[in-house]
């Protein structure tokens, strides 16, 4: 079979051709922060992430040779691990998704192209792949629960890299996985089920190039009813301005070791 694998990053979108299980081509598109500054919300950028794709693979591909597409699964309703195949309930929750993130894209550009295709769409190990243990949900305050938001996509593709590199089954080790990008998520998976990971998206764990990590709480507190920061402004100290870029001005890590 041959298939076409999307997956919308902050700053990129990645794109690769298998045939089976062979790599044939891939290819990164880079996206500068003067070209991503006006669009509002990451909806606005569906449009501009499609164009690029199509330019992307004029002359390497025909759509019509394809049998499939798969995109990264995006912030949709909690579920478990896997492959699903876009529906319209599916499209409608990336459409409307709480929060922002490129992955909420992958499933949507998958279907059109899949539609002008004639084949059928996927996502898979979306990042809202929730498997936790249950004990491991409470916090020290009744209010707050810990939820499962990570680099599922990632972790689970390299540790059945793993698996196959010693020869055994990806269910039958135990095993932890830490992922190193824009943000940072450190997770447990015990016979193919991620039951425990921080969420590196809301707060939880180390600080990232973009994201703020665990912060001292009773100072945090202290520092939205300051008055100087709006809830947004907070968040954004968190999550996109937080991090490396707080301290240095930058999320590039080749030119902070220059």
């Amino acid at each position: 079979m041959k298939v076409l694998v999307i997956n919308p990053g902050s700053t990129s979108t990645k794109l690769a051709i298998y045939n089976d299980s062979q790599q044939i081509w891939k290819h990164g598109i880079y996206h500068q922060p003067e070209e991503l500054k006006d669009f509002q919300n990451i909806n606005e950028q569906y449009q501009y992430r499609r164009d690029c794709i199509t330019k992307a693979l004029q002359g390497v591909c025909d759509l019509k040779e394809l049998d499939g597409i798969i995109g990264r699964g995006g912030l949709l309703k909690p579920m478990p691990g896997g492959v699903y195949r876009v529906t319209e309930r599916i499209k409608e929750d990336l459409k409307n998704a709480k929060m922002q993130h490129a992955s909420n894209l992958a499933g949507l550009l998958a279907d059109e192209l899949g539609s002008i295709a004639g084949c059928p769409a996927f996502i898979a190990d979306p990042v809202v792949t929730d498997e936790m243990w249950e004990i491991a949900r409470p916090t020290g305050m009744t209010e707050i629960e810990r939820i499962s938001i990570f680099h599922a996509l990632n972790s689970r593709a390299v540790s059945r890299n793993y698996a196959k590199e010693i020869g055994k089954r990806y269910e039958d080790l135990n095993i932890i996985v830490a992922h190193l990008g824009g943000g940072i998520t450190v997770s447990a998976h015990q016979h193919g089920r991620v039951v425990d990971v921080n969420d590196g998206l809301n707060g939880e764990g180390p600080f990232s190039p973009e994201r703020a990590g665990t912060i001292p709480a009773a100072q945090l507190a202290e520092l939205c009813f300051s008055g100087k920061y709006t809830l947004a402004e907070i968040k954004k100290k968190l999550i996109g301005q937080g991090g490396l870029m707080a301290h240095l001005g930058t999320t590039n890590t080749q030119l902070i070791l220059e």
